[in-house]
């Protein structure tokens, strides 16, 4: 049943965020970026539709090939225009979550708050799986909001199909079911044992396919998974703790967040409230695993889907505070996208953002002199080469290779792509160090983007020479 504190939110919050969104979306059309090397890699994934990849759950693959193949076109722009209508789509299912637990004025507040976060700002101009897991992250909380108030079946069903698309796009989608289970432990959280066990089989069904997959490849996305947790793989984690890795995570959050709202929801989960039951797992977890060794800042945004609502409940009254938010994290979306169309600004002798230039011009002075010398298939022992060199060389009937693995592959490369060791005939290898029966030597110029101080050059040799020294 609806209420008048839940009506009369969405037109206002629609027309804030489609603004937003087509702000972004007209910026990132003069972005002058190359595609990051998780980009291109994802982008490849897209290609060829599977349940699972190497290191992450299918759905970022999907939807970046379905995209591509609707627009017909394989750009940047349209690698990256969904991130914008994603966050978009988050920012309006969380502002229905406020208006459920604070009404009208702090669900126009939180859909406004999302759409301008940091994280969300620079995932709309990078496509990751952090914007693909949102929306489903939301609707799941959404609906396990719906749950807890009426008991509902449907409710549980959708919270569970919900978060099981939310993990096809990222493991740590995870975090909600433990979520499910700390809120339980207030009344006002307690859905049932029936609900919670349709919510766990509508997720089963969901996340199935990737499960098979991974039993059928040796689980290999489950086991990148846990190489990047590292500790999980050491003898003794104990031995050397990382407190200053701690630290920096912690302080990171008042970036990704925006430090208002970060410290708003600091102050918010002292008490407690059932609603942080999904916030302090992934903030705790991945505060553990810097501690252990190192986390990026990223690895906890699944903490705000529910802690911006929670953070705008408190801000909404006071208004100051409010204010500097907004105009904080306005800078933010402003000069994130400004940077990617004015790449030519420097910081100590070097583009601010060197790290999304020069990954193209790279690729394609390999390509021509792969050309040159007949388009002998390509090995390159770089992954963020490979990335580039698949993407950008995609219409040019290269054929690409990774060095052949000793044991378990360390990337999708390895895995999909290795070097046969039958191949004979001419090879243009790329690396830093020159091998001992190299031809000919063909020097890269960096560009003075990501590359410039990898050192790298392309050697034609012999392919048995290449397999001889795998």
């Amino acid at each position: 049943m609806r209420s008048s504190k839940t009506e009369g939110w969405l037109r206002p919050a629609l027309g804030i965020v489609a603004l937003i969104t087509l702000l972004r979306w007209l910026l990132l059309a003069f972005d002058r970026t190359d595609l990051y090397l998780d980009e291109s890699q994802y982008w490849l994934w897209g290609q060829h539709f599977a349940f699972g990849y190497y290191s992450k759950p299918p759905l970022i693959g999907w939807l970046i090939g379905a995209v591509t193949t609707l627009a017909g076109s394989d750009s940047t722009f349209w690698v990256r225009m969904p991130g914008a209508f994603l966050h978009g789509a988050t920012a309006l299912i969380l502002g229905a979550l406020a208006a459920r637990m604070y009404g009208r004025r702090a669900a126009i507040l939180t859909a406004a708050a999302y759409a301008t976060v940091p994280f969300a700002a620079l995932g709309s101009l990078l496509i990751s799986t952090d914007t693909v897991m949102a929306p489903f992250f939301a609707a799941a909380l959404y609906a396990h909001h719906r749950l807890a108030e009426s008991r509902a079946p449907k409710f549980a069903i959708y919270a569970g199909a919900a978060i099981g698309a939310a993990f096809m796009a990222k493991y740590a989608a995870i975090y909600f079911l433990i979520g499910v289970a700390l809120a339980a432990l207030r009344p006002e959280g307690r859905i049932g044992w029936r609900n919670a066990g349709l919510m766990l089989l509508a997720f089963a069904v969901v996340v199935s396919g990737n499960l098979i997959w991974n039993v059928a490849h040796q689980f290999t996305t489950l086991s990148h998974t846990v190489d990047n947790v590292g500790w999980v793989r050491q003898d003794n984690p104990l031995a050397a703790l990382n407190f200053a890795s701690a630290a920096e995570f912690i302080l990171s959050q008042f970036a990704v967040a925006g430090p208002v709202i970060f410290a708003a929801l600091m102050l918010v989960i002292r008490k407690l409230p059932m609603q942080a039951a999904f916030v302090i797992p992934p903030l705790a977890v991945v505060t553990v695993q810097a501690l252990l060794g190192t986390a990026q800042a990223n690895w906890a945004v699944a903490a705000y889907f529910a802690g911006i609502p929670l953070a705008i409940g408190l801000l909404q009254t006071r208004p100051r505070w409010l204010a500097a938010s907004f105009v904080i994290n306005a800078v933010f979306c402003i000069t994130l996208p400004l940077l990617t169309i004015f790449t030519t600004i420097q910081w100590q002798g070097a583009p601010l953002i060197e790290r999304q230039l020069g990954r193209a011009a790279m690729s394609r002075q390999i390509i021509a002199i792969a050309a040159s010398q007949g388009k002998p298939p390509i090995l390159a022992d770089n992954r963020s080469v490979l990335a580039d060199l698949f993407y950008t060389g995609r219409a040019e009937g290269l054929t690409i290779y990774a060095p052949r693995p000793d044991g378990r592959p360390d990337n999708h490369y390895e895995q999909s792509y290795p070097l046969p060791e039958n191949l004979s005939g001419p090879l243009l290898w790329v690396r830093k160090t020159a091998p001992a029966c190299a031809s000919q030597t063909f020097a890269l110029d960096p560009t003075g983007g990501a590359y410039r101080k990898s050192g790298l050059v392309a050697y034609l040799v012999s392919a048995e020479c290449a397999n001889a020294q795998q």
